[in-house]
Order: structure tokens, then C-alpha cells, then sequence
């Protein structure tokens, strides 16, 4: 352990999951309430694209390295892709399933294309689209910073519109919000949030990291606010176990990390209902006491 943590790789690594764990079931619990889960996999796919763009522009511009403009372009792509989804939703003009499996198709195969075009190899595109210890740089951990502060103030600070909105935005508008800007706002954020994660899950997985925390919470509590913080709790917990593990053995950590959720979920809802059906029995079994 006093190895791991004195390697400065995996010290910016963990920086980076902690943010991450906090950040990503904020924006997760307001997409569960909205019915939205899939949100995040429809912008991870378009930040792909973002980040081979950053590619391109970085070697048109004789940057080294190559990807150092990944995440900025990665962020550029995501607020598109978001905030493009939420036109298309508003306006009712196409189903909004219809606007996700768009961004998904065209994001990831423009980014796949773009990516192969800038020069990238197998490896580099691997690392984005399932995460990376290795790509983890200082760069990354102050762009990670960054976007986590907005992330966490827009997501604890605004809790109250925002889980108006998510609970029933028709009596949001009947109470004066601004449903427009606050809709295009979690779009914002949720963007943002997938930009924060990719370089620890990757694009493909980034979304099971906003929404698997989320799913644990609710089958622990029925509270809005207290759903948020298990979440937030673990999120944090799933990362750095996933990155702790990922350390010692040669694993994906977004894999790892999205598998060891994914556990955690079936344990806890087998759990429950075994707890649900022990009640029932019981109950059942003192009417029978009582009509005999």
C-alpha cells in the first residue's frame, strides 16, 4: 500500500477517482429521476469524437504530446452532444431515444475514424474507451478539478429546482422556474461529468459509474438527498477499489470498477427481497395465528 501511494501515477489516479466518485452520482441521481439513464452513453460516445479532434488540431499544431488537447476537445464535443439532445428533446421534433442512438452510432464511429486519421494506435483508443491508469496526467487532474467544482456546486447548490424539474417539470413551469435553461443545464452538467470520467472508465462505461451508484441508493433509501450522498459515498468506494485492484492486477478499471458495481447491486437487491419475502411470511403467518 505505502508503495501505491507514494507512485505518483497512482497518486493523480486517485485524485482523479475520488472526484469522480462524488461528481458522477450527483449528476446521475437527477438522470434516474428523469427517466434518462442512458444520457451519459449517448455523450460519451460523442466525446469520443471531441477527443479525436483534439488529436487532429494538436498535431496541425505540432503539440507534444499528441493528446494534450483530448479533454479540451472531448468537453467541446460533450456540451454539443448535450445540449443538442436537449433541443431535440424539448422540441418534440424526433423521439428522444431516437436523438441517443444517433450521437451513439455517429459519435463513436467518427471518433474511431477521426482517432485512426490523427495517427493514434489500438492502445491509445482502448484507453479512452475504457480507461487507463497510464493516461492519467497532471493535465488531467487539474482539468478534473476544475470541472468537479462546477459539477458538485451546480449539483448541491441548485439541488432544490433541479429535483423539482426532475420530479415533474410540468409543475416546475406552474411554479416559475426556468425549465428551458435549468433543462439545458443538467445537459451542462451532465457533459461535463462524462469529460470528468472518461480518463478513469472510459467513454463506453462511463455511464454505469452516473447510474449504478444511483440504482444501489434507491434500493437503500427512498429520499431524494439521502439517495445523492450513498450514491456519492459509493461511487468514491467502487473507484479507488477498482483502481486499488486494477494496481496489482492487469485489468481495465472501468471494467473492474463497473463489474464490482454491478455485484454490489445484485447483492444488495437479492438482500432486500429475501428481507421483503421474510416479512411477507411473517405477516401472512400471523394472520393465519389470528383467523385460527
Amino acid at each position: 500500500m505505502i508503495e501505491l501511494l507514494s507512485s505518483p501515477l497512482m497518486q493523480r489516479a486517485l485524485i482523479v477517482a475520488v472526484l469522480v466518485g462524488i461528481s458522477a452520482p450527483i449528476v446521475g441521481t437527477y438522470l434516474v429521476q428523469r427517466g434518462m439513464a442512458l444520457m451519459g452513453d449517448g455523450i460519451g460516445h460523442v466525446s469520443l469524437t471531441g477527443v479525436a479532434l483534439g488529436w487532429l488540431a494538436a498535431g496541425s499544431l505540432g503539440l507534444s504530446p499528441n493528446d494534450i488537447l483530448a479533454i479540451p476537445g472531448a468537453i467541446l464535443a460533450s456540451l454539443v452532444g448535450a445540449i443538442l439532445i436537449e433541443v431535440v428533446r424539448s422540441t418534440g421534433r424526433t423521439g428522444g431515444d431516437v436523438a441517443l442512438a444517433m450521437l451513439f452510432y455517429g459519435g463513436i464511429a467518427g471518433g474511431v475514424l477521426l482517432i485512426r486519421i490523427a495517427g493514434g494506435t489500438t492502445t491509445n483508443l482502448n484507453s479512452y474507451l475504457f480507461g487507463s491508469l497510464a493516461v492519467v496526467s497532471s493535465a488531467d487532474v487539474r482539468y478534473t478539478i476544475a470541472l468537479a467544482i462546477v459539477i458538485i456546486t451546480i449539483g448541491i447548490g441548485l439541488r432544490e429546482p433541479l429535483f423539482a424539474l426532475s420530479h415533474d417539470e410540468e409543475f416546475a413551469r406552474a411554479s416559475g422556474l426556468p425549465v428551458r435553461m435549468l433543462n439545458i443545464l443538467i445537459a451542462v452538467v451532465a457533459a461535463l461529468t462524462v469529460s470528468v470520467s472518461m480518463r478513469v472508465v472510459g467513454v463506453l462505461l462511463v455511464s454505469a459509474i452516473m447510474i449504478v451508484p444511483v440504482a444501489i441508493a434507491q434500493l437503500l433509501s427512498s429520499s431524494f438527498a439521502r439517495t445523492m450522498h450513498i450514491a456519492m459515498a459509493i461511487g468514491v468506494v467502487a473507484c479507488v477499489a477498482g483502481l486499488v485492484i486494477t494496481y496489482y492486477v492487469p485489468a481495465s478499471p472501468g471494467a473492474t470498477i463497473v463489474v464490482m458495481l454491478i455485484t454490489v447491486y445484485a447483492i444488495v437487491a437479492f438482500i432486500r427481497a429475501a428481507m421483503a419475502a421474510g416479512a411477507r411470511h411473517r405477516t401472512h403467518r400471523r394472520q393465519v395465528e389470528v383467523v385460527s
